[in-house]
């Protein structure tokens, strides 16, 4: 929480005050009290009452002053907003390593189930493309809001030869250039992007970052497969295993988040927390209302409490 006029916090000192003039009352009364010789007869003319009644009223008026005072330096929230609108880029990694069954049934064919199930998590307003990257690049399907179409398009992706991490990048930002247009506009944007090897081929990640960030698209990258991974082919195996620092750089440098799975399961839950976290923003929004609403709440329940305990007002 902050507050839009700090300085008014100092009306907390008052109220401070106030509670500690009450305690050093109530020890006084405790000390000179009266003693009554004739205690049993005192209980049959005066009634007992619970000794915490007397303190509820006080204890609740001072919360309210407590809350006047954070209403007039007018506290604000961080508040999460969904976005209406965005474009969103699903990249994935469609070269030879992809074939890996370290993950079942395989690397790629596990990728394509999961981005899938991402696409249906996404608001309906959002535009989605599909990127495939190897040694070069395939814009499977261009952004809009046809999200059915998007995942369709998924079945058409096979594998290839190298991993050009850098120009998958660099593709996915030339597609969100053809929805927000080479100035930009306020339409947020988000590149996912999952690989599991070392880049071979084309512009490096480095020059991809930079250019995501000169576009202020930030990429969340999901490193994908586990370090036993090994792609078979002709009868000879070779180790494949996942690339996570490169990935992670990547993400760090253009302000995404970087995630690794080595399951099935566990890409689904990576997708499903990008997809709950990509489609919102954060908002300072004032509360002063709230909180002056809920002061008058307090003091209400405190002059009611009074009047019912001790026929009058706090």
């Amino acid at each position: 929480m902050t507050f839009l006029f700090p300085a008014a916090l100092m009306l907390l000192v008052p109220v401070a005050l106030l509670a500690v003039g009450y305690l050093v009352t109530l020890r006084r009364k405790q000390r000179y009290a009266v003693r009554y010789a004739a205690l049993p007869l005192l209980d049959k003319v005066i009634p007992e009452r619970p000794q915490w009644r007397r303190h509820v009223p006080a204890a609740l008026l001072l919360i309210t002053l407590g809350l006047l005072a954070l209403t007039a330096a007018r506290p604000e929230m961080a508040v999460r907003v969904p976005y209406e609108r965005a474009t969103i880029i699903v990249a994935i990694d469609t070269s030879e390593s992809m074939q890996a069954r370290d993950v079942e049934p395989d690397r790629l064919t596990a990728a394509i189930a999961a981005a899938g199930d991402f696409i249906d998590q996404l608001p309906p307003a959002f535009n989605v493309g599909v990127i495939a990257f190897a040694g070069s690049t395939v814009v499977v399907h261009a952004p809009d809001t046809d999200h059915a179409g998007a995942k369709d398009s998924l079945r058409s992706i096979g594998t290839s030869s190298r991993t050009a991490i850098g120009e998958g990048v660099f593709a996915a930002l030339a597609q969100i250039r053809t929805v927000t247009g080479d100035e930009g506009t306020d339409l947020p944007a988000h590149v996912v992007l999952l690989s599991d090897g070392t880049n071979t081929s084309g512009r490096s990640p480095t020059a991809a970052a930079r250019a995501a960030v000169a576009a202020g698209v930030p990429v969340s990258t999901i490193a994908y497969g586990t370090e036993g991974g090994v792609m078979e082919s002709y009868g000879y195996s070779t180790p494949v295993p996942v690339d996570a620092e490169t990935l992670a750089e990547l993400a760090d440098t253009t302000g995404g988040t970087a995630y690794a799975a080595a399951s099935s399961d566990e890409l689904a839950d990576v997708y499903r927390d990008i997809s709950s976290s990509i489609g919102w923003r954060t908002e300072w929004r004032e509360v002063t209302p709230f909180v002056a609403a809920l002061a008058l709440v307090f003091g209400l329940v405190a002059a009611g409490l009074s009047l019912r305990w001790f026929s009058r007002l706090v």
